[in-house]
């Protein structure tokens, strides 16, 4: 599998604020890869580097194997981005800023092929294209990138924040889409603060804080740094008082609930399975909480400044 992306001690400095500071980044070829932090972390710092858009302060980027920064015209063609707050041009219609996008990719209008496929998502995502610019709200603006970047085959798909202002109809059209370039082989960045979109896409997932990355691994990977919660019908907590590894072990609403290490489910099953033990429920760790290990501090942080 080859390499698509990949940064190694990449930094950006603007006067005194670092907003990349030392970023190791690698995005495989074929992977839908999450790119993971709030907003100030540096996720779209990062983005801009990558598409040539802003020059690296230190370290080194490519895609593609290329310098993006030198690169960016050839890169380019090979690449749909998606920027989270989308800007059309007002005296034109939707359906002309499409095209106008596609022919800078190399895509004349007149293909049959890209005429279907921008048919074919414009009624996927429900939009008008037809209507000038200045009379599109926020979410229908986010359809003109969607399209034009979807319309077009690429190699490698940069999504920053993409699903902004999108309703969570568009939201399923959406994922659709990602799953759709995927299976045509396609790598995609996404890059996203929205937990649950990021989980249920991507292939592996990159934690950025302060310009760094501070985990990356597939979810499995990363699972095993949180807990999973385990409960079972009942009052009597002693079934679990006695199991090794046992955390926030308490008694609610007819339910024994506690956590444990992720990989010490497996051998704590037969201990419950020799006390009888029934509606037996695994909820395995959510991104949220690996991420939230990453962040807890600054939330408290915050919630300590508001008192």
């Amino acid at each position: 599998m080859s390499t698509v992306i990949q940064t190694t001690g990449l930094t950006k400095f603007y006067g005194r604020v670092h907003a990349l500071d030392g970023l190791d980044l690698r995005v495989d070829e074929g992977q839908i890869h999450g790119f993971l932090g709030p907003n100030g972390a540096g996720k779209s710092t990062a983005i801009r580097v990558l598409l040539g858009l802003a020059r690296a302060t230190g370290g080194e980027a490519s895609v593609f194997g290329a310098d993006p920064w030198r690169e960016a015209v050839a890169l380019h063609r090979r690449i749909a981005y998606v920027p989270g707050d989308v800007s059309v041009w007002p005296n034109l219609s939707g359906g002309e800023a499409i095209d106008l996008m596609a022919r800078l990719r190399g895509t004349p209008r007149s293909s049959a092929a890209y005429r279907a496929e921008r048919d074919r998502l414009c009624e996927a995502f429900q939009f008008d294209p037809r209507k000038k610019g200045r009379a599109y709200s926020k979410g229908n603006r986010q359809k003109v990138a969607l399209i034009a970047a979807f319309a077009v085959p690429a190699d490698l798909y940069i999504l920053d924040e993409p699903t902004s202002g999108l309703d969570p109809l568009m939201e399923v059209m959406f994922r659709r889409e990602i799953a759709r370039v995927r299976d045509a082989g396609a790598t995609v960045l996404l890059s996203s603060h929205i937990l649950s979109e990021v989980e249920q896409l991507c292939d592996r997932v990159s934690i950025i804080r302060a310009g760094r990355i501070v985990e990356s691994g597939t979810l499995a990977e990363l699972r095993h740094l949180t807990r999973t919660e385990v409960s079972f019908e009942g009052t009597d907590a002693s079934a679990a008082a006695g199991i090794p590894g046992v955390h926030d072990l308490l008694v609610e609403e007819g339910r024994v609930r506690f956590t444990v290490d992720s990989d010490a489910v497996p051998a704590m099953l037969p201990d419950l399975a020799g006390h009888q033990v029934a509606g037996l429920r695994i909820n395995p760790p959510s991104l949220e909480e690996l991420f939230l290990r990453h962040y807890g501090d600054d939330l408290a942080a915050l919630e300590g400044s508001r008192r």
